[in-house]
């Protein structure tokens, strides 16, 4: 399901217009920029879908599998997008985000609505336990020079990560709360960008603090309840450059809400 909150950031900084049919124009922000100075690739991911969202015969998005082209800047953008399947419980499309007529995103995703799930359910993992919000630190607030991202989102760490300290401590996972900085509660689409807004766990091996998506991919397991989110992150395999990363986002009822793996290359 879609929130309408035209006075958030993410709100305005995702919004498109019609422009032809399966054909949208839209203004991709620098408000969103990573520390490499390009635009961050769960910004991308959710502009596109807002769009591709539009010709869609079902309300909430429920997995989207995303290839990432070329870097993103910011600017005027289209997307093009093409409804491939509509079904009772599901709806399929595909979407490309084009920057100055190149394409930078191709995206396949499928929406459902979930109000309506029902099925077999079996859960064996378990929220993030982590001390309240209020009881956790910043790890972005020690004096660092932010990049335009970390000022659209805010974290809250029982800890600060090593690499942080300028002393990486050698795990590749964390735990800690998210949320926008400006007060937005997340809906799914919203979710297909958190899973993507924060800095890869893997920086705390020593590597260049410097990550590039390959593909990334999103399931949508529940529209979240309004308040911060649980998240865990972590990353097992580096090799030769490229590692995964596996997110996992709880809302603060303490159910699970997003699932992502993403492919990415240090360089």
């Amino acid at each position: 399901m879609l929130t309408t909150t035209a006075h958030y950031a993410y709100d305005t900084d995702t919004a498109n217009t019609r422009v032809a049919e399966h054909e949208y124009a839209l203004d991709l922000s620098d408000r969103w920029h990573t520390p490499a100075g390009i635009a961050n690739g769960g910004y991308l991911l959710a502009s596109t879908l807002r769009a591709l969202h539009r010709d869609m015969a079902q309300p909430d998005l429920l997995v989207a599998s995303a290839h990432y082209l070329r870097p993103g800047t910011a600017g005027p953008a289209r997307v093009r997008t093409e409804a491939i399947r509509a079904g009772r419980r599901t709806a399929t499309g595909q979407a490309s985000l084009f920057r100055d007529e190149r394409e930078i995103l191709r995206v396949l995703a499928t929406f459902t609505d979930l109000s309506t799930a029902a099925g077999p359910t079996s859960i064996t993992g378990r929220a993030p336990d982590l001390p309240a919000p209020e009881e956790c630190t910043d790890p972005l607030a020690a004096g660092l020079e932010l990049p335009p991202i970390a000022r659209r989102v805010q974290t809250r760490m029982p800890k600060v990560p090593g690499f942080l300290r300028g002393e990486p401590g050698g795990t590749s996972a964390n735990e800690f709360w998210l949320r926008f900085a400006d007060g937005r509660d997340a809906d799914p689409i919203a979710l297909a960008m958190l899973v993507d807004s924060t800095l890869p766990a893997v920086f705390d091996l020593g590597t260049v603090p410097a990550s590039a998506t390959v593909e990334l991919t999103v399931h949508i397991r529940n529209r979240p309840a309004p308040g911060w989110l649980a998240c865990r992150v972590a990353t097992r395999y580096l090799i030769d450059g490229y590692h995964e990363e596996d997110f996992e986002i709880w809302d603060s009822t303490g159910t699970l809400v997003a699932q992502s793996r993403q492919l990415s290359l240090i360089p």
